[in-house]
């Protein structure tokens, strides 16, 4: 498939890490349009038009000819390229018990973890009284005791064996947010071993948090 693909992203979402590194990985180009969550930019009449979710990602693919392709999901979008990019590395394995395993990992942080601990929830608890950190903190660690109950027996040089999968897509961006609240990844690790070497990565250094042009000067840190 050929056509401009452009990606509505922030630096610290999970989610937009998620596509970015997916995008890298398949070195699909894309052009970046950066959306600021702490100015609250996604609530905008001109983002809602593009995603009505307010959120982050959006992926706008503009064909050749006909309406552009708009997926405001990310685990929508990263099928999608799988399907629509179909050039390697696959990110979803060819087999159906494998790929309902990648799956089930991918969907541990997609819908376990993230969902609970974006920064739109966690305004929301913060006015209830809870403390943001312990609340984040709490389902994180519970989600990856899942995570690492299923990598433990899957796990080869990554989640699924040998080869970056969806679910290694959606694990690296979660283990960020999990070190910015204070978990120990050593408590988890099959897990942590996976994201050690999943951070040596390109396409994971291209994609990580503190690489961004959107990336604020004091946490930015260059690229060798």
């Amino acid at each position: 498939m050929s056509g401009a693909v452009t990606l509505y992203t922030y630096f610290r979402s999970s989610c937009s890490a998620r596509l970015r590194i997916a995008l890298h990985l398949k070195q699909i180009p894309f052009n970046p349009v950066f959306i600021n969550l702490l100015r609250d930019e996604q609530s905008s009449e001109s983002h809602r038009a593009i995603n009505p979710s307010g959120t982050v990602p959006a992926l706008v693919i503009q064909k050749n000819s006909g309406t552009p392709v708009t997926i405001t999901q990310s685990l929508a979008a990263l099928e999608y390229l799988d399907e629509a990019y179909p050039q390697t590395p696959k990110i979803l394995p060819n087999d159906p018990e494998t790929r309902a395993l990648v799956r089930t990992l991918a969907q541990i942080i997609g819908c376990d973890i993230q969902p609970v601990t974006n920064l739109r929830i966690l305004k929301r608890v913060a006015s209830l009284g809870a403390d943001r950190a312990v609340w984040s903190k709490d389902l994180i660690e519970d989600g990856l005791r899942a995570y690492e109950s299923i990598v433990a027996k899957s796990a080869g040089k990554f989640s699924v064996g040998d080869e970056i999968t969806l679910a290694d897509i959606c694990l690296i961006p979660a283990a960020w947010g999990a070190e910015r609240v204070g978990v120990d990844l050593a408590e988890f690790p099959v897990t942590n071993g996976i994201v050690q070497r999943l951070e040596k990565e390109d396409a994971v250094r291209l994609g990580h948090w503190r690489t961004q042009p959107d990336t604020p000067e004091e946490f930015r840190v260059k690229q060798e």
